[in-house]
């Protein structure tokens, strides 16, 4: 008897893996050799970035372990190996005040880096062992009452939903009420404020999600037209955010709606992925651009002479003809200096003043849209303390953040801590969410990426929990009485 031996076939996530990992590891070879501290410190940092990613992305995680990673890797790995081969370690944005670019304050970086990656690590581990991995399969439909409103009145549901969000989008825009980086020019009654900035943020990108899984459920295959609806409210909304973050939200719906896929055994068709993948390449840039272009139309009113300085306003003055330049500018930076990480630990790690005080006096901070962040002007020399009429601030990051104590131990400790509170939430979205991993996968990429940003009015983050928490307790609530109606009467 011959004995055959089939080889499974290799996913895209395990070439997209496999290609990722190949490239960290040539990238890391040519840091090391331009790297000016110890070199197993760069080796330590770069092994435990790449078992960040590796881990983020295995079978048992959950998604806020996907995205804490990611934003992580891209923060400090990424922008660290960069800066060392082609900028010789030196910050792009001027930071770190005392930072002196020495092959030891370069060691303190990583190490500081190093034990609070693997703090989530242990975290992720704990949970796994202990507290709860996602099921392989789910048969039920978790939502019957609400599905069943949306197997009714489907045409109606979505156009509705489309109106709505548009809506929302154009009256935000045009009156101001929440833009990022602006001073909100209009208050509206009854807290109405909250509500249009919930929905925007990721409310109605909840509601998509529960559309994408219902289409699903209906259709059992891969349909375009609700994830086209899911594409234009991520646009329609990053816009009048003046937000360049519609990457964030559809992504994050994306990766879910691939894990809801394999629960469901439905095969995810080439087509349909190249249609999704090429329209959000197409809105993406598009809405890059155009809040490229807002910004810089109303920039130069915005930026005072500084002391001994006079580049900015000069700059932006010689160029305001030049519009697309400027937006093209804007944009180069904000793909290499998106990501909030490494900058933070620099500017922490060689802050002469750490202690127990400074951590105490940073949970003091009260939100202003008027004055600027604790940390620009406290850590770091920001430019943002000559920028007025705007709200720009800086932020440490939740690593350079949590090092403000100066101690190792607790950075480690509280890293453990605040991944299994954000594991033990994602498990509550996903019991009372409707079991919906979409939805699990876009609040928990909120939850990374607040973490990840952490730093400005850190005492204010229970608004953004507690926003959470009421967005599954309405869809709940909602699920249980569209259930008690749709149940027939004996």
């Amino acid at each position: 008897m011959q004995l055959i031996c089939k080889r499974k076939p290799i996913t895209l996530l395990q070439m997209c893996r496999g290609l990722l990992f190949l490239s960290m590891f040539i990238l890391a070879g040519f840091a090391l050799k331009e790297y000016q501290g110890q070199s197993y410190v760069y080796i330590l940092f770069s092994f435990v970035s790449y078992l960040l990613i590796y881990f983020g992305f295995r079978k048992n995680a959950l998604f806020f372990d996907s995205f804490i990673g990611v934003f992580l890797w891209l923060g400090f790995w990424l922008k660290a190996t960069v800066r060392i081969i082609f900028f010789d370690g030196v910050p792009l944005a001027p930071h770190a005040v005392e930072f002196k670019s020495t092959g030891t304050e370069y060691d303190q970086v990583l190490l500081i880096s190093t034990c609070a990656f693997s703090g989530i690590f242990i975290a992720s581990w704990l949970r796994q062992k202990y507290l709860f991995i996602y099921p392989d399969k789910v048969d039920e439909v978790c939502q019957p009452g609400l599905f069943n409103i949306y197997i009714k009145y489907r045409k109606l549901v979505l156009f509705l939903f489309v109106l709505i969000f548009v809506s929302v989008a154009a009256i935000n825009l045009l009156l101001g009420i929440y833009q990022r980086g602006e001073i909100s020019q209009t208050t509206l009654p009854y807290g109405l404020n909250g509500v249009l900035k919930w929905l925007l943020l990721f409310g109605l990108a909840s509601f998509s999600a529960i559309l994408l899984k219902f289409e699903y459920l209906v259709a059992k295959k891969t349909t375009f037209l609700v994830a086209f609806i899911t594409l234009l409210e991520s646009f329609f909304s990053s816009i009048s955010l003046l937000s360049r973050g519609m990457i964030l939200n559809f992504s994050s719906l994306g990766y879910g709606a691939v894990r809801e896929l394999r629960l469901f055994k439905i095969k995810l068709k080439v087509r349909f992925f190249l249609g999704c993948f090429l329209g959000f390449i197409f809105l993406f840039g598009s809405s890059v651009l155009t809040v490229n272009y807002i910004r810089v139309l109303s920039s130069e009113s915005s930026i005072t002479e500084k002391p001994g300085m006079e580049s900015n306003t000069e700059k932006l003055t010689k160029q305001r003809n030049d519009l697309i330049y400027l937006t093209l500018q804007q944009s180069k930076i904000l793909f290499v200096e998106r990501w909030v990480g490494l900058e933070g630990v620099m500017s922490v790690s060689s802050y002469p003043n750490k202690g127990w005080d400074l951590w105490r006096e940073a949970w003091q901070e009260k939100y202003s849209e008027n004055i600027t962040s604790f940390y620009d002007i406290n850590l770091i020399n920001s430019s943002y303390q000559y920028v007025k009429d705007r709200h720009y601030v800086n932020t440490p990051g939740i690593v350079g953040f949590l090092f403000y104590p100066g101690s190792y131990f607790f950075l480690f400790a509280c890293m453990v801590l605040i991944s299994l509170g954000a594991s033990c939430l994602e498990i509550f979205i996903y019991k009372f969410g409707g079991k919906n991993l979409i939805l699990c996968s876009l609040l928990a990429q909120v939850i990374a990426y607040r973490f990840a940003s952490f730093g400005y009015v850190p005492a204010q983050s229970y608004l953004l929990f507690g926003a959470i928490f009421l967005n599954i307790v309405i869809i709940y609530i909602m699920e249980k009485i569209l259930n008690i109606h749709s149940k027939p009467r004996k």
